[in-house]
């Protein structure tokens, strides 16, 4: 049973308050959502933290948003399906995208598997704050590595609509940044992402 009506947009009316994304122009770094896709075991999380401790060092304020940790609590009422699956990135995309707001950069690390979720999140956010970031391992890389031994479990049938296995994952068609990372340490992936934050973003 819900508990609400079911078009609720209706009655709202967002505030107009005077702190708004007119003013990152001021700041000395743009807040940005660094959106990172990937099939699990492909490096997201690895490289978000690595990131994030580099981003910190240069004078950034910074968020981390793992899909582990949203599954714990924000979404912890969804399954695996691909309709939860579309939800649970919408409401990540709308934590990111008041956390940009507030000036902040955000580091999403989320398999997010289907285009059209991540074309979803893009628009919730807004394409010039959103760098969609492609953590590229091939499926056979990603089970050698298999840290949290779920490949396994899913080739064994006990996890059920896992990536790569027996649910989709859509491989973006223009990321703004893709890292190899059978080619990229995660430093050098990291040295990649800075280099076109500085170039590409934080110039505009």
């Amino acid at each position: 049973m819900s508990y609400f009506p079911d078009s609720p947009s209706q009655n709202l009316h967002a505030f107009a308050f005077s702190h708004g994304r007119a003013e990152h122009s001021r700041m000395a770094h743009k807040p940005v959502v660094i959106w990172m896709t990937g099939i699990s075991a492909s490096g997201k999380s690895t490289i978000a933290d690595a990131l994030d401790v580099a981003l910190r060092k240069k004078g950034r304020m910074t968020a981390i948003i793992d899909g582990d940790s949203v599954r714990g609590g924000l979404c912890r009422d969804l399954g695996f399906t691909e309709g939860d699956r579309d939800e649970n990135i919408r409401r990540v995309a709308e934590v990111a995208r008041l956390m940009l707001e507030a000036g902040l950069t955000v580091i999403v690390a989320l398999i997010s598997p289907s285009s059209a979720s991540r074309h979803c999140a893009r628009s919730i956010i807004g394409n010039a704050f959103f760098v969609e970031v492609h953590v590229d391992a091939p499926l056979e890389t990603a089970e050698q590595r298999d840290p949290k031994g779920l490949y396994k479990k899913a080739r064994a049938g006990l996890i059920k609509h896992f990536t790569g296995i027996d649910a989709r994952y859509d491989l973006p068609v223009f990321p703004e940044v893709h890292l190899d990372t059978r080619a990229l340490s995660v430093e050098r992936s990291v040295e990649t992402l800075l280099d076109w934050l500085a170039h590409n973003h934080d110039r505009t």
